[in-house]
């Protein structure tokens, strides 16, 4: 029997697994998968799908945390080899001015709301400073916000980033 996993992991899309910095020579060749038209947007070339299993033996929930949306699951997904996944639902904010004034991503305030008083991961290429104090003062579980080169995207090396913290966080219920 599965058991549930306690801590998240909100994974971006554009820069950590597709990373903006590479040369065509770089990426890999894409092909039909299952049958399945490829995708129209090219930049998924860039995905390794070897992250996929790195991804998947992480022992905690991932969590859709991009402007991909649903299409995150039905491109993206598909290539790491990764089941379907939760997906964050961005709201309209009602004031982006707020974030602005308080230098924080606008992902920021929905990953802490979505994630309750869970421990996350929040694994994007433009987290900053302020986000992570932010956060700190607003969250009352664990958190690690890891900013990704959106150059270089995701390395086998920050997998064991990932998995030391998790293996630290505390996996008892907050409520």
């Amino acid at each position: 029997m599965d058991t549930p996993h306690h801590s998240l992991l909100f994974l971006d899309v554009d820069g950590p697994l597709i990373p903006f910095g590479t040369t065509p020579a770089d990426h890999r060749q894409p092909s039909i998968v299952d049958e399945r038209p490829l995708p129209t947007n090219p930049l998924v070339a860039r995905v390794d799908p070897a992250l996929g299993p790195l991804l998947s033996d992480l022992p905690c929930e991932l969590v859709w945390a991009t402007t991909w949306l649903h299409e995150a699951n039905q491109v993206v997904g598909p290539l790491l080899g990764l089941p379907e996944l939760a997906i964050v639902e961005w709201p309209d904010l009602p004031d982006p001015q707020l974030d602005e004034w308080f230098g924080l991503h606008w992902k920021t305030r929905t990953i802490v709301e979505w994630a309750a008083r869970r421990s996350f991961i929040w694994v994007d290429d433009e987290i900053s400073d302020n986000d992570r104090d932010w956060v700190s003062d607003h969250h009352f579980g664990q958190a690690l916000l890891h900013r990704v080169d959106p150059r270089i995207g995701l390395r086998h090396s920050d997998f064991a980033v990932f998995a030391k913290w998790l293996a630290a966080a505390d996996p008892a219920d907050p409520g």
